[in-house]
């Protein structure tokens, strides 16, 4: 897969951030860094991004690997050492060193940096990589892509939270650890995470309105989560199914949209995606608690006549509170685990692809 960047900006320049004659620079616009998600290229050769789930890979041979970034906020991300996850790191303020792994036993290592926390806690400009040996060429990269279009369940919010009643922190949001990244390693994939929480197709979480301004029918068009401008140029990658799993907060607080809504908005949705994608599949999962968007569904899919389009439901009870639940009555990993076995099958089926056997983490 080719890197993911096409939007231009500015920023400010950058230079070799760990200290050491040893440490080499690298741009973060090498062909030796593999970038996977949606990002703008800025003209001093560092990419912005603020989506969940970003993630870039780079091989070295040394024994220690840092990056140079910065954030308008605070954000955390997911350290991967030769396929196993070795720390998590801290992107806040100025450009300033992010150490991601040393003490290593000298010699390759493969790593992958991805961004566990959702675009509101800003959004990172990764100028680059230092390693006290030379970048290697990079592993091919996964035949398969998958892109996700989600909320909240798809951000991973809360999944590291130990009870129902601690309330969120960016700290416990970890989107490795949810349904959409679950689902792509089982089937060897690459994905992208198109996500914010408290969102939906025709309306929001708690909005008072029956169709909120502003939901991910609109946001996928974005480059960044957080902003209308620029505009996300689909070139950038083409998915081989998108998965959409929305609804929960379009009918939260006591309000259902209405039939007409419902259809208005994801038909919106769908235009944008066909009009991108062309005939790539498109499976749409109705959660727990947007139940009455399946009769919806079956309505639209009867008009548009579409045999790429597809619509399964989360049934009530596929998770429990004993164990199932993490901060802010959200899914844990252990839920989340439920919420992609339910899902696999179908992709399998759609795709042609083989479902694993093995246990899905």
């Amino acid at each position: 897969m080719k890197r993911l960047f096409f939007a231009l900006a500015l920023c400010a320049a950058s230079g070799a951030c760990m200290a050491g004659g040893d440490m080499r620079f690298y741009e973060a616009r090498s062909d030796k860094i593999r970038f996977t998600g949606r990002a703008a290229e800025n003209g001093d050769g560092s990419l912005s991004f603020d989506w969940s789930g970003c993630h870039f890979t780079f091989r070295f041979d040394g024994s220690r690997c840092a990056m140079r970034a910065a954030d308008t906020g605070r954000n955390y991300y997911n350290v991967f050492v030769d396929g196993r996850l070795y720390g998590k790191a801290t992107v806040e303020g100025a450009s300033s060193c992010v150490p991601l792994a040393e003490g290593l036993a000298p010699g390759p290592h493969t790593v992958t940096v991805q961004k566990r926390t959702e675009a509101e806690q800003g959004r990172t400009t990764l100028y680059g990589i230092e390693a006290d040996g030379a970048l290697l060429d990079l592993p091919p990269a996964p035949s398969r892509l998958i892109e996700f279009i989600g909320d909240s369940h798809t951000c991973g919010y809360g999944t590291e939270g130990k009870t129902v009643s601690e309330p969120f922190t960016p700290e416990t949001e970890n989107c490795d650890l949810a349904w959409g990244c679950i689902v792509a390693r089982c089937f060897d994939a690459d994905y992208v995470l198109t996500a914010h929480s408290g969102q939906g197709i025709v309306r929001n979480w708690a909005d008072e309105k029956e169709t909120s301004d502003l939901t991910m029918r609109q946001r996928i068009l974005r480059t960044f989560d957080m902003t209308d401008s620029p505009r996300w140029d689909f070139r950038g990658y083409k998915p081989d199914i998108v998965v959409i799993k929305l609804g929960t907060n379009d009918c939260s607080t006591g309000i259902t949209p209405s039939e007409a809504a419902f259809g208005k908005a994801f038909r919106e949705l769908y235009g944008a995606l066909r009009e991108h994608y062309d005939s790539v599949p498109i499976l749409y999962v109705i959660p727990d608690g947007a139940e009455a968007f399946y009769p919806y569904m079956q309505s639209v899919m009867a008009g548009l006549e579409d045999s790429d389009l597809h619509c399964i439901m989360h049934f009530t009870g596929i998770t429990n509170q004993d164990g199932d639940l993490g901060a802010g009555y959200h899914p844990n990993h252990r839920g989340h685990r439920k919420f992609a076995a339910a899902v696999i099958p179908y992709i399998s089926t759609i795709m042609g692809w083989e479902m694993p056997m093995e246990v899905i983490q």
